[in-house]
């Protein structure tokens, strides 16, 4: 998929922009790895380039689905637990399908926020009382840190230390 950025509009379409232009980039740093590279563990946490994908689709239900949505976890599409298992990748899983699973929360993730203004609020147990905007903008700084860790993780694998 291929995102055109937008530089001049309302706060909303680039706002939204921003989000969609994160989500591919981090989308592009696993594209193309093999199943082994995608699973490789390099550092000492979970993280693995096909993870942090898997990360990032619990990531949009537990935001949109569950908090904004207002949806039961058993109504979600997949994980929305916000604990260590959003790294979790079945062994039998491809990195195709995780990609596919992201596209598919990102898109339920878009048809909720249409539905709330920028200045909408609502409760989170963690951070309190939060904006649609301020959702979307953390949604923005979690998938650009993302990328980069896969950034790094993708170089790893592809020029290892010598």
């Amino acid at each position: 998929m291929s995102i055109n950025i937008i530089r001049i509009g309302t706060e909303r379409s680039i706002i939204e922009n921003m989000l969609d232009q994160n989500r591919e980039a981090l989308i592009e740093t696993v594209r193309g790895l093999s199943e082994a590279d995608s699973r490789r563990r390099l550092v000492a946490s979970l993280t693995t380039p096909i993870s942090l994908i898997k990360h990032a689709a619990a990531a949009e239900r537990i935001w949109f689905q569950r908090i904004w949505a207002g949806l039961d976890e058993s109504e979600c599409d997949g994980y929305s637990r916000r604990d260590e298992g959003t790294f979790a990748v079945a062994d039998d899983e491809l990195l195709a399908d995780v990609i596919a699973e992201f596209e598919r929360a990102s898109q339920r993730s878009r048809e909720i926020v249409s539905g709330f203004d920028l200045d909408d609020t609502m409760d989170n147990p963690r951070e309190g009382k939060v904006s649609m905007r301020w959702t979307l903008l953390a949604m923005i700084q979690e998938f650009a840190r993302h990328a980069g860790h896969a950034d790094i993780l993708r170089e790893q694998i592809e020029k290892p230390v010598l």
